[in-house]
Order: C-alpha cells, then sequence, then structure tokens
C-alpha cells in the first residue's frame, strides 16, 4: 500500500516537472525569436533609432503677401534668409561649438555665447537663434562642417524685401521683429518669438491679411540634431497679396522732384478718393527695419531735425497761410457778406486800431473782386472781409470743408490739425478772441494747422463739384491664387457748405491763379493743352519787419517759410488733385507750384519721361508774384 502510494507521487512530481520546463523551454524560444527579430531582421533601423534619436517638431514659417502698386508693378516682396539656430540639448559642449561658429560667420564668441545665456529658463529643445541672414558663404561653411556642429541647424525663412528702399516708405512701412511684452500682452496670439509684425503703413494697417498662416512638420532626429526623416508635413499659408492705389510711375517722379527738400506730396483722383502717389521727405529705408537697427542708428533716424521716420502727408500740420483764402471766400460768399461784384481797395496795407497789416504786395493790387483776390492772392481783401466775418462763423466753415478733424485715410497718426475759434482760445488761454486775430485767421495764419491730405480733401471736393470724399490707399486684397476678397471702395463723408453758384466763384478764381499773368501760379502751367487750377501759400515762421516784403531771402533756412500749393487738373475735367508742401521753401508759387506742375504733365501726358537722375523742374523767376 505504502508502495503504491509513493509511485504515485514521483510519477505526479515528473509530470509537473515536465510541464514547467516545457513551458520555460517555450519562453526561451520566444525570447529566442524575439531576439532574432530584432537584431536580425531589424537590427540596422533599431541600431539608428538607438543612437538616441528623438521626434521634435519644426515649424514652417508663412510667406509674407507681396504688396504691388495700381497696375501690377511689384513694390515688396521676400526672399530667401538662412537663419542660424543652436538647439542646447545636442550642442555639447557649446562652448567649444560656439568658438568654431564664430569664425565662420566673423561674430565674436562673446556676442554668441551671450544670446544663449539670455534663454534662462527656456527649454534646451527649443532653438535659439544666433544670427539670421547668415549669407551664402557663412551658409557654405556651415554645412561643409555640419557633422563637427552638433546642435547647430539652418533654417530657410522668407525674409521681406523693399524692392525700391526708400520709395513710398511712409506708405509701405516696415517690419520688426514682436517683442517678449508684446508676445506676454496677448495682442497677438499666434505669433511666436522671432516673428515679424508690421510697424508702420499698410504693413500695420493690413497686418492680418498679409501675414499668412504658419505651418509645421514632425521630424526624427539624431544624436547631433540632424534631421534624419520627415514624418509629417503641414504647408504653410502664404499671406494675401495688396495691390495699392498709388502708381509707381506718378511715385518715383513725387520722389524725384522733393529729392534734397523737406516736405511732402500727396495726390488722388479727386472723384474717387484713390491716392495715387504719397510722398513724405527725408525718407527711410524699410529694409534696415528687417536686418535690425543698431540703437546708435535708431537714435540718428528719430533725432534728425528733418525727422525721416514722420508722415508729413499726413501727420505734418502746417500753417494753411493763402490755401485757407479757399474757405475763407466760401464763408464770406454763403454768408453773404461780399457777393461776386463786391471790391475792395489794396493800397498794399489796412489799418486796424494802432496796427497795420500790410499786403505781400508793397505796392498794393488796386481794387479787386473776390475771384480777382483769389488769384493775385490780395491780402487786403480777406483783411476787409474778415471784418465782417465771425470767427466761429469762419470756424464752422472750415470744418465743413474737412479741417480740424483726420480725413480717415486709413494710416496712423494722422493729424487733426487745428481750427481755432473763440470758444477755443478761451479753453486753452482762458482769454477772449480778439478781432485783429480774426485778421491773421482769414489768411491761414495765426493758430490755424492743416495736413497736406487735409488740404487736398477740400481741393478734390473743389474740383468734382463739392463732395468730400475720403483718401484711401488699398485698392484690393487678393489671395495667392489671384481670389480678390476685399476692395477699397469710394466714400463720401459729406458735402462742402457751399453752393454750386459759390463753387463756381472760387472755382473760376483758382482758374486764375494758374491761367492769368496776374495769378500768384503763372509759372506752374503745365502746358500742352492741360489747363491747371490751384491756390498757392507761403506760410510764415516769423514775421516780417516793417515795409520788407522778400524777408525770408534774408533770414536762415529754417526761418523761412512754407511753401504751400494745392491744384488740380484739368481744369474743366479734373482727373488729378495734388497737395505740395515743402518745408522752408520760400514762395508756394515758386517752390511748390512747379513741383505740381511736373506731376501734372506726368500724370495726364503718358508720353512724358522721368527723369532718373532727378533733375529738378527749370523754375521760371518770381520777382513779380512773390506771394505771402
Amino acid at each position: 500500500m505504502h508502495k503504491f502510494i509513493r509511485t504515485t507521487d514521483s510519477e505526479w512530481f515528473r509530470l509537473r516537472l515536465s510541464v514547467v520546463m516545457s513551458l520555460v523551454t517555450a519562453a526561451f524560444i520566444v525570447l529566442l525569436l524575439r531576439l532574432f527579430y530584432l537584431q536580425i531582421l531589424e537590427g540596422e533601423e533599431f541600431r539608428r533609432l538607438s543612437e538616441n534619436n528623438c521626434i521634435r517638431l519644426q515649424t514652417i514659417q508663412s510667406q509674407r503677401g507681396f504688396v504691388f502698386d495700381r497696375n501690377g508693378a511689384l513694390l515688396v516682396d521676400n526672399r530667401p534668409s538662412f537663419n542660424l539656430s543652436i538647439i542646447l540639448n545636442d550642442a555639447k559642449p557649446v562652448e567649444s561649438i560656439i568658438g568654431i561658429l564664430s569664425k565662420y560667420l566673423n561674430v565674436s564668441a562673446e556676442e554668441l555665447m551671450a544670446k544663449v545665456r539670455n534663454i534662462k529658463g527656456a527649454s534646451s529643445f527649443r532653438p535659439v537663434l544666433l544670427k539670421q541672414d547668415i549669407g551664402r558663404d557663412a551658409l557654405a561653411l556651415v554645412e561643409a562642417h555640419k557633422y563637427d556642429l552638433p546642435g547647430i541647424s539652418v533654417d530657410v525663412r522668407p525674409r521681406r524685401y523693399y524692392l525700391h528702399r526708400h520709395s513710398a516708405a511712409h506708405l509701405i512701412g516696415y517690419l520688426s521683429e514682436i517683442n517678449s511684452s508684446e508676445l506676454k500682452g496677448g495682442k497677438y496670439p499666434e505669433y511666436k518669438p522671432g516673428d515679424f509684425v508690421g510697424r508702420f503703413g499698410i504693413e500695420r494697417e493690413f497686418e492680418k491679411y498679409l501675414k499668412g498662416k504658419r505651418g509645421g512638420r514632425q521630424v526624427e532626429v539624431n544624436v547631433t540634431g540632424q534631421v534624419v526623416r520627415v514624418l509629417e508635413n503641414i504647408d504653410a499659408e502664404p499671406g494675401n497679396n495688396i495691390y495699392l492705389t498709388i502708381d509707381q510711375r506718378l511715385q518715383r517722379k513725387v520722389e524725384e522732384l522733393l529729392k534734397d527738400r523737406a516736405g511732402a506730396v500727396i495726390a488722388m483722383e479727386p472723384s474717387s478718393g484713390q491716392v495715387l502717389a504719397m510722398a513724405s521727405n527725408p525718407a527711410f529705408d524699410p529694409n534696415g527695419f528687417v536686418y535690425g537697427l543698431t540703437h546708435d542708428e535708431w537714435n540718428d533716424l528719430i533725432s534728425q531735425p528733418n525727422r525721416p521716420m514722420e508722415n508729413k502727408a499726413v501727420k505734418g500740420e502746417y500753417p494753411p497761410a493763402s490755401t485757407y483764402k479757399i474757405v475763407t471766400a466760401i464763408a464770406a460768399l454763403e454768408e453773404k457778406v461780399i457777393d461776386v461784384n463786391t471790391s475792395f481797395y489794396c493800397p498794399g496795407y489796412i489799418k486796424y486800431g494802432n496796427r497795420e497789416f500790410r499786403c505781400w504786395k508793397k505796392g498794393g493790387h488796386g481794387s479787386v473782386n473776390v475771384v480777382r483776390a483769389l488769384a493775385e492772392s490780395c491780402d487786403v481783401f480777406f483783411y476787409n472781409v474778415g471784418l465782417r466775418l465771425d470767427i466761429d462763423k469762419l470756424a464752422w466753415y472750415a470744418k465743413g470743408c474737412g479741417l480740424g478733424a483726420p480725413t480717415g485715410i486709413g494710416l496712423e497718426q494722422e493729424g487733426k490739425g487745428l481750427v481755432p475759434s473763440a470758444i477755443w482760445k478761451k479753453k486753452r488761454f482762458g482769454s477772449s478772441w480778439s478781432s485783429g486775430e480774426t485778421l491773421s485767421a482769414v489768411i491761414g495764419q495765426g493758430y490755424n494747422l492743416a495736413t497736406p491730405v487735409q488740404m487736398l480733401v477740400l481741393t478734390s471736393a473743389i474740383a468734382n463739384g463739392g463732395k468730400r470724399v475720403k483718401p484711401y490707399v488699398m485698392k484690393r486684397i487678393e489671395t495667392p491664387g489671384g481670389q480678390n476678397i476685399l476692395n477699397g471702395e469710394t466714400e463720401t463723408v459729406g458735402n462742402l457748405p457751399a453752393s454750386q453758384s459759390t463753387l463756381n466763384i472760387v472755382k473760376k478764381g483758382l482758374w486764375e491763379v494758374v491761367n492769368k499773368d496776374y495769378g500768384t501760379a503763372w509759372i506752374a502751367r503745365p502746358g500742352g493743352g492741360i489747363e491747371m487750377s490751384g491756390k498757392t501759400g507761403t506760410a510764415q515762421i516769423v514775421g516780417r519787419k516793417e515795409n520788407e516784403t522778400s524777408y525770408e531771402r534774408k533770414l536762415p533756412d529754417h526761418f523761412k517759410p512754407h511753401a504751400w500749393f494745392v491744384s488740380y487738373a484739368p481744369s474743366s475735367d479734373p482727373k488729378i488733385a495734388i497737395s505740395v508742401i515743402i518745408e522752408h521753401g520760400g514762395h508756394g508759387s515758386s517752390a511748390a507750384g512747379p513741383v505740381a506742375r511736373e506731376l501734372v504733365k506726368c500724370y495726364l501726358s503718358p508720353e512724358a519721361e522721368i527723369d532718373d537722375n532727378g533733375t529738378e523742374p527749370k523754375v521760371v523767376s518770381d520777382a513779380v508774384n512773390d506771394e505771402y
């Protein structure tokens, strides 16, 4: 009995052992098969993956939209920029690699290390930009030695390129790199460090249309940070293209005529409000901001007395001088303090109280009516009007003509100008308005201020029959595929406070300014069968001495008056209106008038050649018709 029990237990033990051995053997077979698969069949692939390979995400920068003129001429392009970055996790030892790079880039190692130190707290896997736009020679050196430069990568990014440099710089604007406070502020939620954003002009105003949408890719990199393969790719979407209203041919002509002179010119279609040209001089090169200005370069730009960073066409505020007589004539005719037959005698001055208010013409103009007074810019005629016209009434008409408020052109920091009134002076200075101040106001001096674009809108309204049209600079926006998504539109913002008969009287006076021999702008006649209408103005900076007419010739340049000329052509069917201001240029007739003349000839005579050497127009002697 006991023998049978022992035999049964032994067999049961052997059975259990054989089962365990079978399981162990099966496990080893599975393990061997797995090892065979991993080491023999997939050994090469896993050997590659074992070399510290990892998966990373890379940004693909979008291409910013192009900018064209009204006729499709390219103004702003993009070019490839080679940007060199370092990933600290892969670049070891960092100091040694930076030392090698400094030789290839011709940049001190200290400068490169400073950029590395400035990213405290950032991920060691995030690329740190060491140098933008390294150039093709440096790129060739880096690529040739890339295996000696672990953690170093070169990305190709589109970089803004302004083809004509200073041309239309104040209108187009510029880009610069977004800063940390802007990133934290939440205004630019889709932007990242290293992105560029529009700062000025249409680059700023139409940022959301131009910027495009970034893409990305998932890549596999090896131990040195070199890309082994691309796992997934999402293409970037380029920005939309903008067609401006300006005519580049006319724009070049404007800039040639402003060469070496501080001031501004702006021209537009009187009927539509489309800006045909806009120039402010001196200008700046927008490419410098893309490359990055040094602190000294920026300080030099903003400290120059001629203000190259200011768009004088929309921001510059100047006494409108005799161009304001258009407003005074409208107010006087509408208030019926004069009519077309009213005449005043001009002996060269008018006495008011214990003071003499002098006309620009020492000998006087004799007896003149409103048409002749506009043509010859007779101050005494308008002094007499001022004695009959309340300053608050004049202010009401000035505001109705669009002065004292932005035009809405759609560019940042547009000036408002200033329309003085009795209420304004009381608030501003705490004193009452004197009637003698009205005599200065009616000829555009005193407290009056206006911008060139405001005077352009007024002139255009005279030209088109009384409609104040808002100026605009964007003609249309298209997708990269050519689909139209937005158009600029003509918008009438008001009517001049003038009847048609009043406008006809004023228009006759402006026609005589240019087309009569006694007109102050007779030297501005375009010729070639083109008739132009306009108004000169000479804004005083300092007062004249007793019995002195050509006082500015005896003064330093910075005390000479500003020269104005506003005009439209052809007189009978206006196609272009122009506003010109030449800072410290002297007379409106001789300094500003010829600029408008040449622009009219360029725009209305397509066969006219543009002088690429910037030759200025010949100026006829203005001894007869100097006008203040």
